[in-house]
């Protein structure tokens, strides 16, 4: 409701007054306001005197003979009456009576009026003579220019005796509860609640259903009427905007809404408690998934302490029957892993590997590496993006190893991957290296790419420092190793130059320190095509070179089995050997004759391994122990019978041969829930092998 203010006249002086000049009573006309005239005497007001009215009456009332119009008002909440004549010096008597009703402020027309009625206690003094009042007919003039209601003129009243005032006062103290009361309450009423969105926020009149005041709304969506905002948006121009908002506007952005009836149903509270229910949703779906999760990992440890208990109780029967009481020495701890692989401790026959599934990963083939990931028990094969149009370039595929299922594509580089490699952390984080100059941290977990090194050349190779997960390496086409600092995400640390020729970096292998009488030393072993070497790790910032005894040609691939100390190295058929050939090589390391210089790193030939006539890809081969946990295989493709060649790495026998319809690219041994297994990888397919 608009805020009204009704002025009435100023009050004339006392010497007026003495001679009768007194001001008319005003009837104030409000058709459908909230201001009301009580004529409970009669049609027509009679003319009184008031009595004496101190200065606290609405701030100026002089006490002495003043008289004024006397009007009965039931005022209601929106409503000010203001007195512009109460201007004379304040009384210091008590006020008889105290009305006032601040209307809602246009600025805020939300905030509630508040009505307030006080009567004072004091009885009126009986001893005032009345004054007589002129019957002269004064008009009494809107004081604002903002009031639009209609002011009418009353006519010319009789005076009345002096028990008048006694009768108004009897229906104050009701009228003063009820506003009190009224003021009390901060609930709005009904009528307050439906009527908030029903007018324009212009004009404050109410839209209409049809003509030109019916609702409309702008691009920003506020609600006007349609006359009201036309002409707020062509007085401003180009400049026009939002009464509300505040953003621009233009004449054409007015869409007329035809509705009877516009309301918005409060849905905000449903809205909160549905984005909390997702997101206890999702914070529970992450908790099962965690737990799941170190379920896993859990039964995994468990398996593999139980393998580690048996192997000890087998060492030391083995140990009593031969009454040896020492643990052997390092020469023969070596070869009793080799050489002590046909059989068990019991004399039975070991297991053999037997075809459990096939999967297909891709269906244009492009598939290169392979590695496992034991933290999420998943199998990664790198292969070029299945839907090239919408995201080029290429990323790895997840296998489950749970269910045996090729479930998600990761895209990770632009151009092909040479190498994949986890660290000891069991964190999830992959690293790979492409032709596209970058090795790059993913995190399988998010399945995003955390960091990227642009090495400045085409990565052939890389690898985890098992040492300290802090470093990773990554072999160039040029023969070059560089090393990064994971927590440096600028370059490059240090850079390892070739000491012979310039071939690209094949194979980066890392082996680990370890209490080894043979070989106790741990660094970095890079193969290339002609030829390997080892970078013996001094300090976390210094590397020795020492050149591995092996073929100037040929060598297209470098594994190692960290815990025997042995080193597995391919050769392609040529014109001395015309068969694949894999060599089994142990790490040693030899003092020199000079006391102060340092000792060298060597390896020697300890068993070959033939395959066929073919080897036109660089694939990947595999050194590992058994899966009883006794002696050693080793495990090549073979591109002529397009199989996986098995050895025994004790006796050189070849035990098993599982074919494959394409030649096989990469080997990878894992165990999952105590079950262990064999994959093998080709341009379309992983096939799976379980021991048994």
């Amino acid at each position: 409701m608009e805020a009204m203010e009704v002025d009435t006249p100023g009050v004339q002086t006392r010497a007026g007054a003495q001679t009768g000049a007194q001001n008319e009573p005003i009837a104030v006309s409000d058709s459908g306001s909230s201001t009301e005239v009580d004529e409970e005497e009669g049609d027509v007001l009679r003319r009184r005197v008031p009595p004496r009215l101190p200065a606290t009456w609405a701030f100026s009332q002089r006490a002495a003979g003043r008289a004024g119009p006397q009007i009965r008002r039931r005022v209601r909440q929106g409503l000010r009456v203001h007195y512009p004549s109460q201007t004379a010096a304040p009384s210091r008597d008590f006020p008889d009576f105290l009305l006032r009703a601040p209307a809602a402020s246009a600025a805020d027309p939300e905030s509630s009026s508040t009505t307030e009625i006080s009567e004072s206690d004091e009885e009126e003094t009986t001893n005032q003579a009345p004054l007589a009042a002129p019957e002269t007919d004064q008009p009494a003039p809107p004081a604002s220019p903002h009031i639009s209601r209609t002011v009418s003129q009353p006519e010319p009243q009789e005076a009345s005796t002096s028990s008048a005032p006694s009768t108004e006062r009897t229906d104050a103290p009701s009228q003063s509860a009820q506003a009190v009361q009224a003021a009390s309450d901060p609930s709005p009423s009904p009528h307050t609640e439906e009527g908030e969105g029903d007018t324009c926020t212009i004009c404050f009149e109410p839209w209409t259903t049809a003509g030109e005041h019916r609702p409309s709304a702008l691009r920003c969506g506020h609600l006007f009427g349609f006359t009201c905002i036309q002409r707020w948006i062509k007085s401003a121009g180009t400049s026009a905007k939002c009464p509300q908002c505040n953003k621009k506007a233009k004449r054409s952005d007015i869409v007329k809404l035809y509705v009877t009836k516009l309301r918005a149903l409060d849905n905000s509270e449903q809205e909160t408690l549905k984005r909390a229910l997702e997101h206890e949703q999702s914070l529970r779906r992450k908790a099962e998934l965690e737990s799941a999760q170190d379920k896993l990992r859990l039964q995994v440890v468990t398996n593999q302490f139980g393998q580690i208990r048996k192997e000890l109780q087998e060492l030391r029967s083995l140990m009593s029957q031969t009454g040896r009481s020492s643990v052997p020495s390092a020469s023969s701890s070596s070869s009793s892993l080799l050489s002590g692989s046909s059989q068990r401790a019991d004399g039975s026959r070991s297991g053999q590997y037997g075809f459990s599934k096939a999967v297909l990963m891709s269906q244009t083939g492009g598939c290169r590496v392979l590695a496992y990931c034991e933290p999420l028990s998943c199998l990664l094969a790198s292969q070029p993006s299945p839907h090239a149009t919408l995201v080029p370039g290429c990323g790895v595929k997840k296998m489950s190893v749970v269910n045996m299922k090729a479930c998600q594509y990761v895209p990770i580089h632009s151009k092909q991957i040479r190498g994949l490699s986890f660290n000891r952390q069991n964190d999830s984080l992959l690293l790979s290296a492409a032709l596209d100059n970058t090795i790059k941290l993913t995190s399988l977990l998010t399945n995003t790419v955390v960091q990227t090194y642009n090495a400045g050349r085409p990565v052939w190779s890389c690898c985890w420092c098992l040492d300290n997960s802090n470093y990773v390496y990554a072999g160039l086409i040029n023969g070059s190793v560089l090393v990064y600092d994971t927590r440096d995400t600028s370059t490059h640390i240090q850079e390892l130059q070739p000491l012979r020729s310039r071939c690209p970096v094949a194979s980066l292998c890392y082996v680990p320190r370890a209490a080894s009488s043979s070989f106790p030393c741990g660094g970095l072993i890079a193969g290339s095509l002609e030829g390997g070497c080892f970078w013996e790790q001094v300090n976390e910032t210094t590397y020795r070179p020492h050149i591995l005894p092996l073929e100037t040609s040929g060598c297209t691939d470098i594994q190692v089995e960290p815990e025997s100390r042995h080193c597995l190295v391919t050769y392609r058929p040529g014109r001395a050997n015309p068969a694949l050939r894999c060599i089994l090589m142990a790490l040693n390391r030899t003092p020199q004759e000079d006391s102060s210089d340092a000792p060298v790193s060597s390896c020697t030939p300890v068993q070959t391994f033939y395959a066929g006539t073919s080897c036109k890809l660089l694939t990947k081969n595999s050194v590992f122990r058994r899966p009883e946990g006794s002696g050693t295989l080793v495990c090549a493709g073979d591109e002529a019978s397009n199989s996986t060649m098995v050895w025994d790495a004790g006796s050189g026998d070849l035990l098993q041969k599982l074919p494959a319809d394409l030649p096989v690219l990469d080997i990878s041994p894992f165990s999952v829930n105590g079950e262990h297994f064999l994959a093998s990888l080709t341009e379309k397919m992983l096939k799976l092998y379980k021991w048994e």
